[in-house]
């Protein structure tokens, strides 16, 4: 990964991040299009940005971002995939994945994996069925990776934020020279929401800590997210929420249109400008306020918008009432309550 020896820097040493908001009526628009052309805008910017550096015209600060480069690289999209989805909501679309998959081969790319290890459903193969990936990506062969069954290595962690020391990883994530994060966009009834960095969860593997991989959970959720992505920071993020899930998420919620992709070379300020257009504050999000810290930006000041504003596109939505303090309208009454009073959550994700 290219990140990989950048990513625990503090914000005030950070370069601006980038952050795309595209405007997609349904799945069914020229999503290939839509995904090059803003992925060729990411390129076109660190092209430019680095031509200045070389000119001098820019401070050495400002080059401490792992440029977008792809061409004669291993690049590995990581959906999230968690199993039969009747309302389309829970999983991420498999057009937006095979747009992508497209993308990322026409910027030059020598190979686009799929990864993912559900963390569900120990049947992975019966999960890419439901979620009919051949049907839009065409024949996958060994373009999918199952992360629950694929050869790991131990690695030390990064970071203390849970009491876990070390984990064990794919090899095929370790060894990807560009690791896309492509959540849902959710809510979810014990981290708030699940955006591109609680994605991760994905790739620590079933075949080593069993289904549903609930060592995170004891370890702390919240924690968990800290220390996978300070060892496996995502390069790039892609935000499905064209259909979304709003309330009782990451499965079990309601369907909510939102109609939008967002793009990002920080998953913290793509997960950050997330939680803005759903009408929800990231600095209480308790592992986005820690993320902020050393894994990217939270702050909308050090985050440069292209395409559509947050504000054209914001669609709040419902949350569980122990979120309720997340909310942007609540801001100021303190102690207030969601209006939405859903019942507890159940199961996991």
């Amino acid at each position: 990964m290219q990140t990989a020896e950048n990513a625990l820097v503090p914000p005030f040493q950070r370069p601006p991040s980038q952050v795309a908001i595209r405007r997609v009526a349904s799945y069914e628009a020229d999503l290939f299009e839509l995904i090059y052309e803003t992925l060729r805008e990411f390129v076109e910017r660190d092209l430019s940005e680095e031509t200045a550096n070389k000119a001098g015209e820019i401070s050495a600060a400002k080059t401490s971002r792992c440029l977008m480069s792809v061409p004669g690289k291993t690049v590995l999209l990581k959906p999230n995939f968690v199993g039969l989805d009747l309302l389309g909501c829970m999983n991420t679309h498999p057009a937006v994945i095979a747009a992508a998959r497209e993308g990322f081969l026409k910027l030059g790319a020598e190979r686009v994996l799929i990864g993912e290890g559900p963390s569900m459903d120990r049947d992975t193969e019966a999960v890419l069925e439901s979620v009919r990936l051949r049907e839009y990506a065409g024949r996958l062969n060994g373009g999918f990776v199952d992360l629950n069954i694929d050869d790991v290595q131990r690695v030390p962690l990064k970071t203390r934020a849970s009491k876990l020391k070390e984990l064990y990883f794919p090899k095929t994530v370790l060894g990807a020279d560009f690791v896309v994060s492509m959540p849902k966009l959710k809510t979810h009834h014990w981290a708030g929401v699940t955006l591109s960095l609680k994605n991760m969860f994905g790739i620590v593997p079933g075949g080593c800590y069993g289904w549903p991989k609930n060592v995170l959970h004891w370890a702390g959720i919240d924690n968990s997210i800290l220390d996978i992505n300070a060892v496996v920071r995502p390069d790039f993020a892609i935000v499905d929420g064209i259909n979304a899930m709003e309330g009782n998420g990451p499965i079990q919620g309601t369907p909510k249109q939102a109609n939008v992709l967002v793009f990002g070379n920080d998953p913290v300020a793509v997960d950050a400008t997330c939680c803005r257009i759903m009408g929800l504050r990231p600095e209480k999000v308790k592992y986005l306020a820690g993320a902020g810290t050393l894994l990217g930006h939270l702050a909308a000041q050090k985050i440069e918008q292209m395409g559509e504003s947050i504000a054209t596109v914001r669609t709040p939505f419902a949350v569980l009432a122990d979120f309720a303090g997340l909310r942007e309208d609540r801001v100021g009454h303190r102690g207030a309550e969601s209006t939405e009073r859903e019942g507890r959550p159940q199961g996991r994700g």
